[in-house]
């Protein structure tokens, strides 16, 4: 579409608006008919630590919310010198979790805490243990048990509790509803019906009957939506929340709000059962799409939901590059000293196609890149460390192998739960993030340690905004019996899979002798956190 063709476009309000809240910025991103980014905007925020709890401040959400759609516009009118005034859909998405809990008056009882709170050990086991299910501690539900054992005063007064997303489209559209993907880290979801899981609910209320609330909890939780169903239309209000200006007009409908998992499937076309997605930077995550739920509960495993309620195993791990970059810019540095200084890009992609030249067990070297706890091999803390025997074979491709290896290693341990013990059958997963970004190298390495195909495709990086703007396109232009895996695949992707690398049965078997050498030394690991304080 040339640029006449969008600034019309935008004019007759055919074009669909994407926002999501991450961690550390707030993006918006709209799309033309062919689901194209032709316009974008973004504001950067930072959680806050107050009485030792992580949250963001209603004005926080607020002023990054009409600060995000001011550059929106502002960006819109630099490349069409057009003034958006509505939209075909607007959908809102946000980071997981958390907990967010309002009394009659629409208050908020006590400030946000996000999901990066790990205030609820206690609650996340009694629960999972309860349900027979894992109730991480990021989780809603968890945040709220545990408000009930600490006896805090404010449970009692709750009318209504939901996540950031839906708090958002509760503020747009005056609907207390959530898309299922998001719901599903709040509550366990029960993917044949496609809601709250009822006898878990019916459980929690017999757990907490002693302390006399008025509210049962399907009571004070929003309404479960899947992806394809109308979630209201922006109200007069909404539309001045969203645009103070007073340009934007009521009545554009709105798809369910996500959280930025879906989001993430939708980007990466990974909604299909038997694909899945792998996130790869500063931590890293692996979803997959389930054909049917688990035959146990796991710790190390999530369950969540695709946008459109198919079950998803989710392996999260707090660590991933952050070791691996610090150890580049330790030899950018050693370059700079020589009077060499190489651009990143090169700079990276050499010292990771230099890995390809390596041993496939990494030649006996080992290495832990915990800069932070990790929940998956049960570490509350880590410590980076690096160790090989006399008699490794220490050289660069070795060394660096070694370390995009453990880059994964956490991740493989989840991973192999689900391969080799429920014995779950993938056809592909698709990856993105900075671990992906030096073509055939993370990519081949990943391909190994899940036994998988691995895609990557260039419209991964357009990220979460992206994939909500096109859960609002998904709404506004399916047909009637057309699902949301057919949606993408054909309207958005057109057939498109990226490259791919296939597991390399080399690759696969040093990845294997390197992970028993990493499990045998987490004691050395755990050494480190208990002696360097």
């Amino acid at each position: 579409m040339d640029k006449a063709k969008t600034a019309e476009a935008i004019r007759q309000g055919k074009t669909i608006l994407g926002i999501e809240f991450g961690s550390t910025r707030i993006k918006a991103v709209l799309i033309d008919e062919d689901s194209r980014p032709i316009a974008a905007g973004d504001h950067g925020w930072e959680n806050r630590l107050e009485n030792n709890i992580w949250t963001y401040r209603m004005e926080d959400i607020r002023e990054g919310l009409q600060d995000c759609y001011s550059c929106l516009k502002q960006d819109i009118m630099e490349k069409y010198q057009v003034v958006p005034k509505s939209f075909s859909a607007i959908g809102f998405s946000a980071m997981m979790h958390g907990y967010m809990a309002f009394d009659e008056k629409d208050q908020l009882l006590v400030p946000f805490r996000t999901w990066r709170n790990t205030m609820t050990e206690e609650a996340a086991g009694k629960l999972s243990e309860l349900f027979r299910f894992n109730i991480p501690q990021r989780w809603s539900i968890a945040h709220l048990y545990q408000a009930i054992l600490n006896r805090e005063e404010h449970v009692k007064n709750i009318c209504f509790m939901t996540t950031l997303a839906g708090f958002i489209h509760w503020k747009m559209t005056g609907k207390k509803v959530l898309g299922i993907g998001d719901a599903a880290g709040m509550f366990p979801i029960d993917s044949e019906k496609k809601d709250y899981d009822a006898d878990m609910a019916d459980c929690f209320d017999r757990l907490i009957e002693d302390r006399k609330y008025t509210w049962k909890l399907r009571d004070i939780l929003p309404r479960v939506l899947k992806a394809g169903e109308e979630a209201g239309t922006l109200t007069e209000e909404g539309a001045r929340l969203l645009d103070p200006s007073g340009d934007l007009e009521p009545g554009i409908p709105l798809c369910p709000p996500e959280g930025d998992a879906g989001t993430g499937m939708a980007a990466t076309n990974s909604v299909r059962v038997r694909t899945g997605n792998v996130s790869a930077g500063t931590s890293i995550f692996a979803m997959a799409v389930l054909e049917k739920g688990l035959s146990d509960y796991y710790r190390e495993i999530d369950m969540v939901t695709t946008p459109d309620g198919e079950p998803v195993a989710m392996v999260h791990c707090n660590n991933c590059t952050s070791d691996l970059n610090a150890w580049v810019s330790l030899f950018a540095e050693t370059l700079q000293t020589f009077g060499v200084d190489p651009d990143p890009d090169t700079l990276y992609g050499n010292l990771y196609r230099k890995a390809l030249e390596g041993d496939a067990d990494c030649g006996g070297l080992l290495a832990y890149n915990y800069f932070s706890g990790e929940s998956i091999t049960g570490f509350e803390e880590g410590r980076p460390l690096f160790v090989r025997k006399p008699d490794s074979r220490f050289n660069l491709a070795n060394f660096m192998r070694s370390h995009l290896f453990t880059s994964m290693g956490a991740l493989k341990n989840g991973m192999d739960i689900l391969v080799k013990q429920e014995k779950i059958a993938l056809d592909k997963m698709y990856g993105h993030g900075g671990l992906f970004k030096t073509r055939g190298v993370g990519q081949r390495f990943m391909a190994a340690a899940i036994h998988t195909p691995v895609y990557v495709m260039e419209t991964a990086g357009e990220g979460g905004a992206w994939g909500i703007a096109l859960l609002a396109s998904y709404m506004a232009h399916k047909t009637e019996e057309e699902s949301l895996a057919d949606y993408l695949s054909e309207k958005v992707f057109h057939g498109e899979e990226g490259t791919a690398e296939e597991p390399d049965a080399s690759d696969e078997e040093g990845f294997e002798r390197f992970m028993e050498r990493y499990n045998r030394g987490l004691p050395v690991e755990r050494a480190a956190v208990e002696h360097l304080i």
